[in-house]
């Protein structure tokens, strides 16, 4: 594949350490990482832009840090470049216990603000799993792109009534306390049935890399 290159590659961009809690963090933590993985090579902006499907112009806007990315795209990026979705958007660390507290939130927002997702884990480069809280607003409905192969998902509903469509598969619908777990390497859809918006767990599960 065009983008083998990239693969794996070691990020040293330098961040502030804690989590990214302003949209200004995230652009600008996204941007250094992705400047990290495409410095080296020629062109390399513009095929990520072509493998990925994204706007050239939009992809260089983000890696110039001039705009904050989406969740749809990150995703698409991230899967353009084989590398977890946490990875592109983990600020450096300290080693030890990181407490992520609620007024600290690492939340990306899609769709106008009716689709949020706030991390629940720490990104690092290579997770096993990352964990999120889904806040879905009253009858929005969130369609997801097929994530990388052996990727799944767990969703635990807190609030409100959940549909989910995986792939084929017919729509499941999820009630405060129910859980599902699905293949989430193909297409799947969020939507928020009644009129109290959706509040949900999900653990994001990637596949065993070679």
């Amino acid at each position: 594949m065009v983008f083998m290159d990239f693969r794996s590659r070691h990020v040293n961009a330098k961040h502030v350490e804690g989590p990214p809690v302003t949209e200004q963090d995230l652009t600008l933590i996204t941007a250094a990482r992705l400047r990290a993985r495409l410095r080296r090579e020629d062109g390399a902006l513009e095929r990520l832009a072509d493998f990925a499907g994204v706007d050239e112009d939009q992809l260089r806007a983000i890696v110039n840090g001039q705009r904050a990315p989406s969740i749809d795209v990150l995703w698409k990026i991230a899967n353009a470049l084989d590398v977890p979705f946490g990875s592109l958007i983990a600020p450096t660390r300290r080693s030890g216990a990181a407490v992520i507290r609620k007024s600290d939130a690492n939340v990306l927002i899609s769709s106008g603000g009716a689709f949020r997702s706030r991390a629940l884990t720490v990104f690092g480069e290579t997770p096993r799993v990352e964990i999120y809280e889904l806040t879905i607003a009253p009858g929005h409905h969130e369609q997801s792109q097929a994530h990388a192969p052996g990727t799944s998902e767990n969703i635990l509903v807190v609030q409100g009534e959940l549909e989910i469509v995986a792939g084929r598969e017919p729509p499941h619908r999820l009630g405060p306390g129910d859980a599902i777990h699905f293949d989430a390497d193909v297409p799947h859809a969020y939507r928020a049935l009644g009129a109290e918006a959706v509040i949900a767990h999900l653990v994001l599960a990637y596949g065993v890399r070679d």
